[in-house]
């Protein structure tokens, strides 16, 4: 959203400056993503004066011009209109300027073999209108030579980042709101407009009622007997400041209403029209021309206004060419509607067509801004171009009730740590456009139309939070204190383990918890086996028994790639059963090779029994026994080598 200083001050009343707006913007919520000259970076486009124009002398339809900037100076200028002669003010770009319609570059160039500084504009090149039949005469104006054209030079455009739940932020009143409520100036009311309607609207509207409509409300004003012209000055220069062409007086104001209430509208020619608008869903196979010079082919189901002849436009999308206003245009038709978010969506998605009316449709705008877009529009044409206005006629619902929102007067201070009082409360709330009732316990909260975003009580407080400031929320420390251990016992005797393990020298290995059914039997002493139903690989079809069953495995593959060297260890759980609990945390390692085999100081030699039996008491006292308690024997599990074997208990226990 691009707007400006003066545009704001339209609306609020303040002494603040560009950079405390900018700042206060960015606080409240409204990031201001660029700061840029307003009029387009157009500051060296000069106001100059052919002080001579003769034939080019290589060139029949050249002609070679010089230029006075104001000084004694002149320069040469080839040029190619046929209006340029001696004595005429028009309008120079030096070597250096960017000309908006074709985005060209200028530079100092050889024309026929005439060097030529630069070039002098026509009003098609710079996006004034599409006039390009010569460059622009200016009246009046000798005075003014060697100034910038522009006379918005030094003013700065603001470009607002506006989040898609803020389409009320789309028009310049909605963010002079939001900054007038945070205390940058006072929101202006806005002048009351009386237009005389002496005649009712004479072309019928209506909007036909079925499935899926798109359209909420329609309403309409004919305007008869203008003289749509060229927009005066403040008028095409806001326009540019927008980034938009200005094309004739009644297109620029509806542009205009729309970025400064956000309220789109659209102007028909009232005599292109067949007897009466209907907004009614599309048929498959019909077709239609729009403004951007594409024909559309629409599918069911999107939203178009159409006359007897078919389609004159897609709601809130785009207008059409058939219906499109001219300069020869007598009389129209001024459309104000409201057309709901989900099917302007899907209709510009599916078409993929994208403009500002669009932009705004989708996120919402104010339903109950139909009258008022209409009274604005309607003055400001008749006030520019003349004619008479109609009664407005508004088909559908012409008003919609606000909705009602209820919160608790602590919830401010739960949700966000800190008490609000219900002054200051009712303070922000109402310089938001907000209607409150103050209660002891609640507060009733009337939301405006124009704030579709407001669907709940945490809505309101982070509206409260954001103009009174986040900045005061106080900074506090989390608690350091533990009521009771991050771990539990076992927790903790799972990482002691691991630990205790890997500082031997032992790799960790993560395998599964199902294994190949020929190798667990190696080690299950006479279970049964633990078969899974659906398993993932024939070699991976039970549940294990023992630790060992995958550390044999992955042992084997490694020493079959010449890693004779190894010691591993896993920490995991084994099965004996199929129910859910029957299984058990065990950590369980395999030594193998020779130990110092890379040693100069050590002999080498091969791992044995005493190896391991160093490494397991170690782990054990490690993780909290005695080794006096610790009872070494001979009895072992079966798949152990008989003699070459031990087991370490706990006390006698086997």
């Amino acid at each position: 959203m691009i707007t400006s200083l003066s545009w704001l001050k339209n609306h609020l009343a303040t002494k603040a400056n560009l950079n405390q707006v900018v700042e206060r913007l960015t606080k409240i919520g409204l990031e201001v993503e660029n700061i840029k000259s307003s009029n387009g970076n157009l500051d060296n486009f000069i106001i100059c004066k052919i002080v001579k124009s003769q034939k080019h002398p290589n060139a029949d339809k050249l002609k070679l011009c010089d230029v006075s900037l104001g000084d004694s100076k002149t320069i040469k200028v080839v040029c190619g209109a046929a209006n340029a002669r001696n004595g005429l003010v028009t309008i120079y770009a030096p070597p250096g300027s960017v000309i908006p319609k074709t985005k060209m570059k200028l530079k100092i160039a050889k024309i026929r073999g005439v060097e030529s500084h630069g070039m002098l504009c026509s009003e098609s090149e710079l996006n004034i209108s599409d006039e390009s039949e010569g460059i622009i005469e200016l009246k009046n104006k000798e005075k003014d030579i060697g100034k910038s054209y522009f006379k918005s030079k030094g003013e700065k455009s603001i470009d607002v980042s506006i989040t898609p739940n803020r389409p009320d932020c789309l028009g310049v009143r909605g963010i002079a709101r939001d900054l007038a409520s945070a205390g940058l100036g006072k929101l202006s009311n806005l002048k009351k407009i009386k237009i005389k309607q002496n005649f009712s609207q004479p072309i019928k509207i209506s909007i036909t009622k079925e499935k899926n409509q798109g359209c909420l409300s329609f309403g309409a004003c004919y305007i008869k007997n203008i003289k749509n012209k060229e927009s005066p000055v403040w008028l095409k220069e806001k326009i540019i400041s927008l980034g938009l062409k200005p094309i004739s007086a009644v297109v620029d104001v509806t542009n205009y209403v729309m970025f400064d209430l956000n309220r789109p509208l659209h102007a028909y020619d009232a005599s292109k029209i067949n007897k009466e608008i209907i907004v009614r869903n599309s048929k498959s196979g019909e077709s239609f021309e729009a403004l951007d010079g594409n024909k559309y082919k629409l599918g069911i189901n999107m939203c178009v206004i159409s006359d007897r002849s078919g389609p004159l436009g897609l709601g809130g999308v785009i207008g059409g060419t058939r219906s499109g206003t001219e300069f020869e245009t007598k009389n129209i038709l001024l459309e104000s509607a409201y057309f709901y978010p989900a099917s302007v969506r899907k209709t510009a998605n599916i078409l993929d067509i994208d403009t500002d009316a669009k932009y705004r449709f989708e996120r919402g705008i104010d339903p109950n801004s139909i009258k008022e877009g209409l009274e604005v529009a309607a003055s400001l044409i008749i006030k520019i171009c003349g004619g008479e206005a109609s009664k407005f006629s508004i088909a559908g619902k012409s008003q919609l009730n606000n909705r009602v929102i209820e919160i608790d007067n602590n919830k401010f201070k739960e949700v966000i740590g800190i008490s609000i009082s219900s002054n200051e409360t009712k303070k922000i709330l109402n310089s938001l456009g907000f209607k409150t009732k103050v209660s002891k316990k609640n507060l009733k909260i009337e939301i405006p139309t124009w704030r579709p975003d407001i669907d709940q009580d945490v809505d309101i407080i982070e509206e409260l939070i954001r103009i009174k400031g986040f900045d005061k929320i106080s900074l506090v420390h989390p608690k350091r204190t533990r009521d009771k251990d991050t771990l539990s016992f076992k927790q903790k005797l799972f990482h002691l383990s691991q630990r205790a393990v890997a500082n031997k020298g032992y790799l960790e290995a993560v395998t599964w918890s199902f294994t190949d059914s020929r190798i667990d039997k190696q080690f299950a002493q006479g279970k049964k086996e633990i078969e899974i139903t659906n398993p993932i690989s024939s070699d991976l079809n039970v549940l294990r028994t023992s630790i060992f069953s995958n550390l044999i495995i992955c042992l084997k593959k490694n020493q079959d790639r010449g890693y004779l060297d190894l010691s591993l260890f896993e920490i995991g759980p084994t099965f004996f059963g199929k129910k859910p609990g029957e299984q058990q945390i065990v950590i369980g390692g395999l030594k193998s090779g020779v130990i110092n085999r890379k040693s100069w100081e050590a002999k080498p030699r091969n791992v044995d029994i005493f190896d391991v039996k160093a490494d397991s008491i170690k782990t054990l006292t490690e993780l909290g026994l005695e080794e006096e308690h610790l009872h070494v024997s001979n009895k072992t599990q079966d798949y152990y080598n008989p003699g070459r074997s031990g087991s370490i208990n706990l006390n006698s226990a086997n």
